[in-house]
């Protein structure tokens, strides 16, 4: 392979990351996982949106405002509340897609909404999309109101 050819990779590969995978977790050998490209860009908007702000100490503005509608009531204002703040943050921190639609699917049984994230990879013109399960309210609110 040329030389430029194989710079062009490498460059790619850069641009797109490779990293340890999110959540931690091993390899059946033992070794940390990694991840790579597609799964990467996947496991990073997962992280964005799951970092309140303020939670990283060296970069308070990293992550999303998703945390402020925790208790939000499930209405309309909510639901337009969060498209934006999903789309706020993955503008400001995915640098490494096209964001084409967030859309939202709420569920008042569950207490949850499913926002769909449909985006491109730049410089690809694959689709993709990620189902985000977003809960209104925590886990041990839902078990009570279950049980």
């Amino acid at each position: 392979m040329p030389d430029s050819q194989s710079d062009l990779l490498k460059r790619e590969e850069a641009f797109w990351g490779r990293g340890i995978a999110f959540p931690i977790r091993t390899t059946v050998q033992g070794e940390l996982q990694l991840s790579a490209y597609d799964a990467n860009i996947a496991e990073c908007i997962q992280l964005i949106l799951r970092t309140d702000l303020g939670e990283r100490l060296y970069r308070p503005d990293f992550g999303s405002r998703l945390s402020e509608l925790v208790f939000a009531p499930l209405n309309t204002q909510t639901l337009l509340l969060l498209r934006l703040y999903v789309e706020e943050a993955l503008e400001k921190w995915e640098p490494r897609i096209n964001l084409l639609a967030v859309t939202t699917d709420p569920d008042p049984q569950q207490g949850r909404v499913d926002v769909l994230i449909s985006y491109t990879p730049k410089d690809s013109p694959d689709a993709r999309s990620l189902v985000y399960p977003f809960y209104l309210m925590p886990a041990s609110e839902r078990a009570l109101k279950e049980a």
